[in-house]
């Protein structure tokens, strides 16, 4: 029975191993590397990326990546390709085999089998030697000095080394096509991640559009505040343009700091020139501004008109941040 100790140094142990492979990795990001980002940017077809046993499951997770990442791409199993699903690939694919000896039979039958229809293949994989490795058009260096494993056979250190080097591949085509945020968010529709690419600050806004003049007394303030239920009123000249903001907390500050508020207008306890947003901003947008101002309230507008306020509380409600 290990003790809690013990278990603790096991595991610093595993990520300490594993963190040195993949330090290792900025040596093999050469231009074997730049080549198969060119290659696979080039190439009209999809990205086929297939292995077997563990190399399988890392290929699968890296397929999801590359087509969230505007990279289509599928997943091949290496032992269902000689049984049917080689039909999948297509003319102008190119094939991306992860392995860590690409020496393995399934592995083997899939590389003779892909040159025969006569497809490129990137490889990533752990042995440079292997028939993988020299039969691919363009080798990757994932190799370990060790697993994480203390009998140094789990996979472990190769698959962590395999799936640094695929989300690199596919961060790398994703900026080097130009892949926006916009292009993105198409992908990303559901969930708190679709939100935070396409909720727009619009939809947030209350029918409230707390306002008040610059002379209003102290008490119109109170009540427009309470009236407008975001914590805050804008203040407009006579012009009706935005000069300032009155939140609940210079309320306080104004009692506080005077004796006799009737002597006060709302030009006297605003903060001026506050943040402001346009209407058709993401709401993570406003969430980013309101986080390094330290603030909870931001007035927008539209059509350089204001519009109303987003508070804090709309933003964490949509279950956007945390």
């Amino acid at each position: 029975m290990k003790s809690s100790i013990q278990i603790k140094k096991i595991a610093q142990k595993v990520v300490k191993i594993e963190y040195e492979q993949i330090q290792n990795l900025n040596n093999r990001i050469d231009e074997n590397f730049v080549d198969a980002i060119e290659l696979i940017s080039k190439s009209k077809g999809r990205l086929i990326v297939a292995g077997v046993g563990k190399s399988a499951n890392i290929s699968s997770k890296l397929v999801a990546t590359f087509n969230s990442t505007g990279q289509p791409a599928i997943f091949l199993h290496a032992a269902d390709a000689i049984h049917g699903d080689l039909g999948n690939v297509q003319q102008g694919d190119i094939v991306l085999c992860l392995s860590k000896s690409g020496n393995t039979d399934e592995i083997k039958s899939l590389v003779s089998n892909i040159n025969t229809l006569g497809n490129k293949i990137i490889s990533i994989c752990g042995n440079p030697s292997s028939y993988l490795a020299k039969n691919s058009d363009i080798y990757v260096d994932a190799s370990v000095s060790e697993e994480a494993c203390p009998h140094d056979l789990a996979p472990t250190s190769s698959t962590t080394v395999q799936l640094v080097l695929g989300d690199a591949l596919a961060i790398c085509l994703l900026e080097y096509k130009g892949f926006t945020k916009e292009e993105f968010a198409k992908f990303h529709p559901g969930g708190m991640l679709g939100k935070k690419l396409t909720l727009k600050v619009e939809a947030l806004i209350s029918q409230n559009k707390p306002l008040v003049c610059e002379d209003a007394t102290v008490q119109e303030v109170i009540i427009e505040i309470s009236r407008g239920r975001v914590g805050a009123t804008v203040v407009c000249d006579i012009q009706n343009k935005i000069i300032g903001i009155i939140t609940d907390g210079d309320l306080r500050r104004c009692f506080e700091n005077n004796q006799d508020i009737n002597k006060l207008n709302a030009k006297k306890i605003m903060t001026s020139n506050p943040k402001q947003i346009d209407s058709s901003s993401l709401a993570y947008d406003a969430f980013k501004i309101m986080k390094s101002n330290n603030i909870t309230q931001l007035i927008v507008f539209e059509e350089n008109k204001y519009f109303g306020v987003i508070h804090l509380h709309d933003i964490i409600n949509e279950g956007i941040v945390q």
